[in-house]
């Protein structure tokens, strides 16, 4: 059976982008990045809604671009791997191989999914992972604080969720990234 994570690069003050839309702050650098590698080995499917599938989609190509560290083409291999399922009523064509689109987030069919799958599936994005958070299907949570605070924008968790949360992990960076993994409590 497969667990769902909510992984996330989030400010200091909660938000995954800042009040203009910006997350240049968020970028990791090559201990951070080659971390989150190994975090991503075991994924199998990626969950996105329409506006992280359309920021996500650059490692289709990235591992392409010439001069690319290492980091950067390996994390572009396992992203490629990965299945893709893309949740959107807009989208028509997706840009990138093994994706798929479904018009509705349909939380049965994750369970199902979950239930199925041998390995792991995040759901990335503030916006979709409420609604899996909401469903009470997100088993683990994944979070990058970076060291800045930006003041508003969008935020990373809903106001309207509670759960009970069980750290397993933490690890700091040189870089001032903190990583934090929680369990969600049943």
């Amino acid at each position: 059976m497969g667990k769902l994570i909510y992984a996330t690069i989030e400010s200091l003050d909660g938000y995954v982008a800042g009040k203009d839309g910006d997350f240049d702050w968020a970028e990791p650098d090559r201990e951070v990045h080659s971390f989150v590698n190994e975090l991503e080995r075991p994924i199998g499917t990626y969950l996105y809604g329409r506006r992280m599938y359309e920021v996500m989609v650059f490692w289709e190509t990235a591992g392409t671009i010439p001069g690319q560290p290492h980091y950067v083409t390996e994390f572009a291999e396992l992203w490629k791997g990965a299945e893709k399922i893309v949740y959107s009523r807009t989208l028509a064509v997706v840009s990138s191989v093994r994706t798929r689109i479904e018009p509705e987030f349909d939380p049965e069919g994750v369970r199902r999914l979950k239930a199925t799958e041998d390995r792991s599936l995040t759901v990335a994005g503030p916006h979709l992972a409420g609604h899996a958070l909401r469903a009470g299907l997100v088993d683990e949570l994944q979070v990058f604080v970076a060291p800045v605070i930006v003041g508003g924008g969008t935020k990373s968790l809903p106001d309207d969720v509670e759960l009970g949360l069980e750290l397993q992990d933490e690890r700091r960076f040189a870089s001032g990234f903190v990583y934090l993994n929680y369990r969600v409590r049943s």
